[in-house]
């Protein structure tokens, strides 16, 4: 396992190994039990709102486990109102919240004529300015140009839809001292057409019709005719884990042996109950209960 090491003054722990859910549907008693089975930090997915409410609330009901969004979308949480709510939760609950932001995606309405890369920094410019430490912000990041940004102006990367290749090729990046949290999709069953089913309904749409996801799967070596019609079955392999406990373990370990400091499990299908998967890679990995 790569050895990665880090300035920790004022950064908060997140353990190996997380939980990546919507953070809309996601119950602050699932936030207990995901704390208690010894996952280090939540993230909270789904472009939460701006005021950070629901972020909150899964932080007032659990104890000590960090909590992050993952992301919050530049172009819909207005930068100075992500100030107001992160210092409001940090008053309430000292050192629990990280603040995972990104650019969201060109194809979505709303986000203006400003260059993606030019209103993430002005957007950065302004946490500077409220006060939002640069060790409790990371950057949703896939391209080297964003990945050095995090770098320079964030704790981090929290890299999503990633296999182990590019957790590789972003610690080069990112360099030895910033935080590297992919996501990583798995799918704990043995019956690979049903599970392989599973992961292309939570790969295809949207992502595989987006074109930063396109740009980096093929900058990983993915050819366009593989991308289309769902996925091929290789790219669907690739980004999903799936099979037995110790397969979806391996998975996740890659990614720390290639240079994660924390993995973010995403358990699928999203609308299931995620907790029994994650009581299997619990004991497997030797997390421990808390």
């Amino acid at each position: 396992m790569t050895e990665v090491t880090h300035d920790t003054a004022d950064t908060p722990t997140y353990g190996r190994l997380g939980v990546w859910r919507h953070a809309f549907g996601l119950q602050p008693e699932v936030g207990a039990e995901i704390e208690r089975l010894g996952y280090g930090a939540i993230w909270a997915g789904g472009s939460p709102p701006a005021d950070l409410q629901v972020i909150e609330d899964l932080i007032a009901g659990t104890e000590n486990i960090t909590v992050a969004t993952g992301i919050v979308n530049i172009f819909s949480a207005p930068a100075d109102e992500i100030a107001k709510s992160y210092h409001r939760i940090e008053t309430r609950h000292p050192g629990r919240f990280v603040l995972g932001i990104g650019v969201g995606h060109p194809e979505v309405p709303g986000m203006g004529a400003e260059k993606p890369y030019d209103a993430l920094v002005r957007y950065l410019d302004v946490l500077d300015d409220a006060g939002v430490p640069k060790q409790r912000r990371v950057l949703a990041a896939l391209g080297p140009k964003v990945l050095k940004l995090a770098a320079d102006r964030t704790a981090g990367a929290h890299p999503y839809l990633t296999p182990p290749e590019h957790t590789r090729q972003a610690r080069e990046v990112l360099g030895p001292d910033a935080l590297l949290a992919p996501e990583q999709k798995v799918v704990l069953s043995t019956e690979t057409d049903a599970a392989r089913t599973v992961g292309r309904e939570a790969v295809e749409n949207p992502y595989l019709h987006l074109r930063n996801y396109r740009r980096n799967l093929e900058r990983l070596g993915f050819p366009t005719e593989e991308l289309d019609n769902g996925g091929s079955d290789r790219v669907i392999d690739t980004l999903v884990a799936h099979g037995d406990v110790a397969t979806i373990a391996a998975r996740l370990t890659a990614h720390l042996d290639a240079g994660a400091d924390h993995v973010a499990v995403q358990v699928l299908p999203m609308a299931g109950d995620p907790l029994p998967a994650l009581r299997e890679l619990a004991v497997r990995l030797g997390l421990g209960s808390r």
